[in-house]
């Protein structure tokens, strides 16, 4: 199971569009702006949500990005796989089970499958939606902190 940086920085390119549903299209600038997400690397990201189906792009000077999903249906499983592909344990679902002999004879190999489906399951169980509610449940909990601070 490889998960990098594009599945960082694309769970926040996402969680920003479903937050701005409402608003319409959404620029790739604004998102790289607002999530601090570099622009030549948030342009890959979201040609691969879109070739994913998660995303479309809508052109014109009023241009931008919207979901093609509702946010509660779309789960962070679905985000990652079409950033990173299928989630399998790569110790010993990949490349290397070919070589080390040991398939099917590994203690490791069940440890790193429990791993991978509990990493699974808990992709599968939370929705973007679930994600913009708890985002919005912090911002107002550090607006409050901050207000009390300068107050």
């Amino acid at each position: 199971m490889r998960l990098s940086a594009r599945s960082e920085y694309g769970l926040l390119a996402m969680i920003d569009l479903a937050a701005r549903t409402e608003d319409g299209p959404v620029s790739a600038r604004e998102i790289s702006e607002t999530q601090a997400i570099p622009a030549k690397f948030l342009e890959q990201l979201l040609v691969k949500l879109r070739q994913g189906g998660l995303i479309s792009s809508v052109r014109g000077a009023h241009g931008g990005f919207v979901m093609d999903k509702d946010p509660e249906s779309v789960t962070v499983l679905e985000i990652v796989e079409a950033l990173e592909g299928p989630l399998v344990s790569t110790v010993c679902d990949g490349e290397r089970s070919a070589v080390c002999g040991r398939n099917g004879i590994c203690a490791a190999a069940d440890i790193w499958g429990r791993a991978t489906d509990a990493l699974r399951e808990v992709f599968e169980s939370t929705t973007l939606d679930d994600l913009v509610r708890r985002q919005r449940t912090l911002d107002m909990a550090e607006e409050s902190s901050a207000g009390r601070e300068t107050g």
